[in-house]
C-alpha cells in the first residue's frame, strides 16, 4: 500500500498519512458494508485517492499533477493489485547513493517493511533515539534532493545492489526471529524477503551476491516448520526433526551456493549461505562439521567484520572445540559496546556455563538474557533453562 501510494505523493510522510487514513476509513466502512473481496486493493485505492485529493488541494503542487503517474482509480476499488515492482521502486528510492548506507537500509526497513523505529534500532544495535533521527534525516534528504521514485536503469542498479541486498537480508533476519511478540517467526517478512530476493535474481541473474542471499534465505527458512514444537515451545537445532526440513528449498539453495562461491574472494552472503548449507546437509546434529563452520566464519570475519559474526563464530568454536573454548571466545566479546543490549550473548554464555557445570554463573547469564529478550517464545525457552538449573 505504501509503495503504491508513494508513486502518487512522491513524499514518504504524506504517503504514510494517506495509508493510515485508508485504514481508519476501513474501520468505519467494513463493519457496515462488509470486507471487500480484495481488501488490499480496496485499501490501496482509498490511500491513493486520498493522496490525489490532498495534492489537488495544494496550490503549490497543482502544477505537478500532470507529471504524476496515471490515476488507476477509475477502474474501481478492486482494480489495483499488489504490484511487486512498487515495492522494488520504494527500495531503490530509499537506497539511493545520495543517502548514507546505514540511512538507506534503516529507511527501507521502516518504510517498506513497516518495522517500528525500535525494531529497526534493534537490527542496527543502536538506540531508538539515534535511529529515529537517522530516519528523519533520510526522509528530508529524499525530498530536498528530489530523488526520483523509480527502479534505476541496468547501468545504475549495480551501485545500489549492496544496500538493497542488505535491506532484504535484514528483512529476512527480522522475520526469521521476530524481535518481539508471541510468535517466533514473522511469516510476512520472511516471505517478503524471499519474493524480493527472487525478483532481484531475475533482474541480475549473473550476480553472485544475489545468488548467495537467495541461497541463504532458502537454506535457513527450510527449517521453519521444525523450529517450534506442537505446543509452540522453541526447539534448538539439535532437537529439530531434519526429516521435516524442506528438501526442495535445500536443493535449490545448495545449487545457488555453488554458483555464489565461484568468484574469488567469495562475498558475505555466499559464505553465510555456505554455513547454512553445512547445517542443512548434515544428516544429524552430531554429524555437523563444526570445524568447517568455524573456518567459514573465519573467512566471513575477514571480509565482513561485525560483532554478530564474531558472536556466531564464538558459538561455533564452542561446539567444535568444547564449551570452555567457546566461553573464552564469548568472554572476549563482553566489552563490545554493540553487543551490550544483545540478548544472544548472555544466552550463549549461559549455555556454555551450564555445560561446564557452573550453574550459578549460568543462572545469572540466563537472567541477563531474559532482561534483553522481548520475544515470548524465546523468553519461555530461557525460563525453561532457568528452571532446569533450579532442579
Amino acid at each position: 500500500m505504501l509503495a503504491a501510494t508513494v508513486r502518487v505523493t512522491r513524499d514518504l510522510d504524506l504517503a504514510e498519512e494517506c495509508v493510515q487514513d485508508a485504514y481508519a476509513r476501513a474501520l468505519t466502512a467494513w463493519p457496515v458494508g462488509g470486507v471487500p473481496a480484495r481488501p488490499g486493493a480496496w485499501l490501496t485505492t482509498v490511500a491513493r485517492r486520498r493522496a490525489l485529493d490532498l495534492l489537488r488541494r495544494d496550490a503549490v503542487l497543482r502544477r505537478s499533477l500532470p507529471l504524476l503517474v496515471e490515476d488507476d482509480d477509475q477502474a474501481g476499488p478492486d482494480a489495483i493489485d499488489e504490484i511487486p515492482d512498487d515495492r522494488l521502486r520504494l527500495i531503490c528510492t530509499c537506497c539511493h547513493p545520495a543517502l548514507a548506507p546505514e540511512a538507506q537500509i534503516a529507511l527501507t526497513l521502516r518504510m517498506l517493511c513497516g518495522l517500528s523505529t525500535a525494531e529497526v534500532a534493534r537490527a542496527f544495535l543502536v538506540s531508538e533515539t539515534t535511529m529515529a533521527a537517522r530516519i528523519t534525516r533520510a526522509k528530508k534528504k529524499i525530498a530536498a534532493a528530489r530523488i526520483p521514485y523509480r527502479v534505476p536503469s541496468a547501468a545504475e542498479l549495480p551501485e545500489r545492489v549492496e544496500a538493497i541486498l542488505a535491506v532484504v537480508h535484514l528483512v529476512f533476519t527480522t522475520g526469521h526471529t521476530a524481535p518481539r511478540g508471541g510468535d517466533l517467526v514473522r511469516r510476512d517478512l520472511v516471505e517478503r524477503s524471499l519474493d524480493l530476493a527472487r525478483m532481484l535474481r531475475s533482474m541480475l541473474p549473473g550476480n553472485a551476491d544475489v545468488a548467495g542471499l537467495l541461497a541463504l534465505i532458502l537454506l535457513t527458512d527450510a527449517r521453519r516448520a521444525t523450529r517450534t514444537a506442537d505446543d509452540g515451545s522453541l526447539l534448538r537445532l539439535a532437537e529439530q526433526d531434519r526429516g521435516a526440513w524442506d528438501r526442495a528449498a535445500i536443493g535449490e539453495g545448495v545449487a545457488l551456493v555453488r554458483e555464489a562461491l565461484r568468484p574469488r574472494p567469495p562475498g558475505r552472503y555466499a559464505l553465510q549461505a555456505a554455513i547454512a548449507a553445512v547445517h542443512a546437509e548434515a544428516p544429524s546434529w552430531d554429524a555437523t562439521d563444526w570445524g568447517e563452520i568455524v573456518a567459514l566464519y573465519d573467512l566471513l570475519a575477514q571480509i565482513w567484520p561485525s560483532p554478530v559474526v564474531a558472536l556466531n563464530r564464538a558459538v561455533a568454536v564452542g561446539f567444535a572445540r568444547g564449551a570452555a573454548a567457546g566461553l573464552a571466545e564469548l568472554d572476549r566479546l563482553a566489552a563490545e559496546p554493540q553487543l551490550a543490549g544483545y540478548g544472544y550473548l548472555p544466552a550463549a554464555r549461559g549455555e556454555f556455563l551450564q555445560r561446564l557445570g557452573r550453574d550459578v554463573d549460568a543462572r545469572l547469564a540466563y537472567e541477563e538474557a531474559l532482561l534483553l529478550t522481548e520475544n515470548a517464545v524465546e523468553r519461555q525457552f530461557l525460563l525453561g533453562r532457568l528452571e532446569s538449573l533450579r532442579h
